[in-house]
């Protein structure tokens, strides 16, 4: 205790001393530190440490810009009546009728029946003699435009004989009856007078051969209360101050022409018998 009471001063300059050290000692290293530090947010600051944007959705700019490619298009045609003015006319009963495409013009024809037109071909005999068979085929053309073929035409014909509507291309028939024959007919192109190539049919006496070729027509014109009856193709319809030619009739359409243009006319198959 002398010691410290004699000593005192020095050893407390000495604590002094040593923590001094210690400091002066330390004093790099937290130099070396805060250095460190301030690169640190400097290089922060500096290169920031941005996220990437999110991909956008660019459907509605897109469909946009593809609208944009497409041309307006105006059509001031009916039933637009900006430059269209709306016309009227008088029927045959003094009514007044507002005019359109339906109910004016070739669209207003009503078909009231419809009948098919056949081609019918049958074999109605076989005539065996001693220098081969002979074979009686008759044909009908109901849609044909000369009223003669409408009726039952017969031919004679042999094995290879051709006539305008078909050739004689093979029979079959046993041996013991070549009376009970089945003939196979090659069908002539009418487009293609000189062709065969609307296929082969067969036809025996009790099984004649019958195709759909075209249709006649029961029609009205309303508006006038004007009836067209058993028209086909190639006939004329005299209505609205128009004559129109039919010019093609299928199953649910017939097609007029008229001023070189054509009007196809839908109607309803139903009305037929």
């Amino acid at each position: 205790m002398d010691f410290l009471k004699k000593h005192y001063e020095k050893v407390l300059l000495g604590a002094v001393l040593l923590g001094l050290a210690v400091a002066v000692g330390f004093l790099p290293f937290k130099i070396t530190s805060d250095k460190e530090e301030l690169e640190k947010k400097r290089d922060q600051l500096i290169h920031p440490n941005v996220k990437p944007l999110a991909n956008q959705d660019l459907a509605q700019p897109e469909s946009m810009l593809q609208r944009l490619t497409i041309p307006v298009a105006l059509d001031f045609s009916a039933p637009h009546k900006l430059f269209n003015p709306m016309p009227w006319q008088k029927a045959q009963d003094g009514r007044l009728i507002k005019v359109n495409e339906t109910n004016v013009g070739p669209n207003a024809l009503k078909v009231t029946k419809q009948t098919p037109l056949y081609l019918i071909i049958t074999l109605d005999e076989v005539t065996v003699t001693d220098s081969g068979s002979r074979y009686k085929i008759g044909v009908v053309k109901q849609a044909s435009p000369k009223p003669a073929e409408w009726t039952k035409r017969q031919y004679y014909c042999r094995l290879g004989d051709t006539n305008e509507t078909f050739r004689l291309r093979d029979v079959r028939a046993p041996a013991d009856n070549p009376t009970n024959a089945t003939v196979i007919l090659e069908l002539r192109d009418p487009d293609k007078p000189t062709e065969f190539s609307r296929g082969r049919i067969e036809v025996t006496k009790e099984k004649p051969f019958k195709r759909i070729d075209s249709y006649k027509l029961d029609l009205e014109y309303p508006l006038e209360k004007k009836p067209f009856r058993d028209k086909r193709v190639g006939g004329v319809l005299s209505f609205n101050g128009e004559d129109y030619k039919i010019f093609a009739i299928t199953e649910n359409e017939i097609v007029l022409l008229a001023n070189q243009q054509k009007w196809p006319v839908k109607y309803n198959v139903s009305a037929g018998p």
